[in-house]
C-alpha cells in the first residue's frame, strides 16, 4: 500500500449540534449551511488531505434519526468507499450510540475507519467543544500504521479526547464536554499531544470485501424492571401486536423479581417466538443468569442473556437480525455471538 499518497477522507454531515448557529434576533440554534466550516474551522486547510464533505438535506435532528437514516449512511459510505480512505460523521449526541451500534452490523468486514462525532456546543461558538472533536476525528480516520493501512477499521465514536468502539458507548451527559463512555470495554485511544492508539484493543480488518446492509425491523421494545411493576403494564408490552424482541433490563447481573406471573408472562412469550434479551441496568457489567435464583428463572424460561451489552447495541443488534428474517433459534445464537466486537464471552 501506497503510505505517500495523501489520506482522502469523506466527511458527511447528518445534523445535530455541532453544525448549528445562534440565531441573532431569537437565539434558537438553527442549522447552518455546512460549506461554511472552513471559514470557521480554518484550521482543517492545514491537513494534508482531500477532506470532501456530503450533508443531508435537511440536516436531521439527531432524535429523529431513524433505521432509513442509517440505511442512507450506509448507502453513502458502500458508494464512495473505493474513493476514501476513511469517514467521519458529525451527529447529533442524542442518538449517536444507537446509530455507531447499528453502523458496526451494518457495515460487515468494515476495513476503514467510520468515526463518529459531534459536540455538545455549536462549532460557531466561542467556547464549542466541535473543534477539537472534529479535527481529531478527521485525523483519525486518516490515520495510518507503518505498512499503510488504517489504524482503527471500525465505527467508534470520538468525544473529548477519547476514541470509543462504537458499539460499547453510551451517552452519559447532557452538558458535560465528556458526554460519553465506554463503560465495558477501554477507549481504543487518547488525544493529548499525540493520539495514543492501543492496537491490542482495535478489531483488524478480515480482509474480505465490505457487505452493506440495509434491513431492520423495529417490532422491538426495551423493558426496564423496576420496584413495585404491574403485572397489567408488564402484561401490556408482552402482548403489543406485532412484538418480534424484548430487551429487559433487569437488576444488578441479571435478576428479576420473583412473580410467577413474571416468568409466565416471559415463558408465553417465548414460546410464541419472541426474543427476550436479559441486559442490566448496571452502567457496567455483565449479566450472569445462572448466578443467582432470581436470575436462573429466567434461564429456564428462556431468556436470551445479553452479556454486557449496551441498551443501544442490544436493541438495534436485535433489529438487525430480525430484519433478516432469521429463525427465531438463529437470532438467539447470534444475540450470544460476538458480530463486531460488542460483547465480552
Amino acid at each position: 500500500m501506497n503510505t505517500h499518497t495523501p489520506p482522502a477522507i469523506l466527511l458527511i454531515y447528518t445534523g445535530g449540534t455541532i453544525g448549528m448557529i445562534e440565531n441573532p434576533v431569537t437565539g434558537a440554534l438553527e442549522s447552518f449551511n455546512f460549506h461554511h466550516l472552513l471559514s470557521l474551522v480554518p484550521e482543517l486547510r492545514r491537513f494534508n488531505y482531500r477532506i470532501d464533505t456530503y450533508s443531508f438535506d435537511p440536516p436531521i435532528d439527531s432524535s429523529d434519526m431513524e433505521p432509513s437514516h442509517w440505511a442512507r449512511l450506509v448507502h453513502i459510505i458502500q458508494e464512495s468507499y473505493d474513493r476514501y480512505d476513511g469517514f467521519v460523521i458529525l451527529h447529533g449526541t442524542d442518538t449517536m450510540a444507537y446509530t455507531a451500534s447499528a453502523l458496526s452490523f451494518m457495515l460487515e468486514n468494515l476495513s476503514k475507519p467510520v468515526i463518529l462525532t459531534g459536540s455538545q456546543v455549536p462549532i460557531g461558538m466561542l467556547r464549542t467543544d466541535g473543534k477539537e472533536n472534529l479535527i481529531t476525528a478527521i485525523e483519525i480516520a486518516a490515520s495510518r500504521n507503518a505498512e499503510g493501512y488504517p489504524m482503527v477499521p471500525e465505527v467508534c465514536i470520538y468525544f473529548e479526547r477519547a476514541l470509543m468502539r462504537g458499539n460499547r458507548t453510551t451517552k452519559i451527559s447532557s452538558e458535560k464536554f465528556n458526554a460519553f463512555k465506554s463503560y465495558n470495554y477501554p477507549s481504543l485511544a487518547h488525544s493529548g499531544i499525540d493520539i495514543k492508539f492501543v492496537p491490542d484493543r482495535i478489531r483488524r480488518s478480515n480482509g474480505m470485501p465490505l457487505k452493506p446492509h440495509y434491513l431492520f425491523d423495529t417490532n422491538v421494545v426495551v423493558l426496564t424492571l423496576f420496584p413495585g411493576i404491574q403485572q397489567r403494564l408488564i402484561a401490556s408490552v408482552f402482548h403489543t401486536p406485532g412484538l418480534k424482541a424484548i430487551v429487559m433490563k433487569t437488576f444488578g447481573s441479571g435478576n428479576a423479581p420473583q412473580k410467577q406471573w413474571l416468568i409466565d408472562l416471559i415463558r408465553e412469550a417465548v414460546e410464541a417466538g419472541v426474543v427476550v434479551v436479559n441486559i442490566t441496568q448496571c452502567q457496567s457489567g455483565s449479566v450472569e443468569m445462572d448466578r443467582y435464583e432470581t436470575g436462573r428463572q429466567l434461564l429456564e424460561a428462556g431468556v436470551v442473556g445479553g452479556y454486557d451489552s449496551t441498551p443501544e447495541c442490544a436493541l438495534t443488534k436485535l433489529m438487525f437480525l430480525l430484519g433478516h428474517q432469521l429463525p427465531y433459534e438463529e437470532v438467539c445464537r447470534l444475540m450470544n455471538t460476538d458480530l463486531a466486537g460488542e460483547i465480552t464471552k
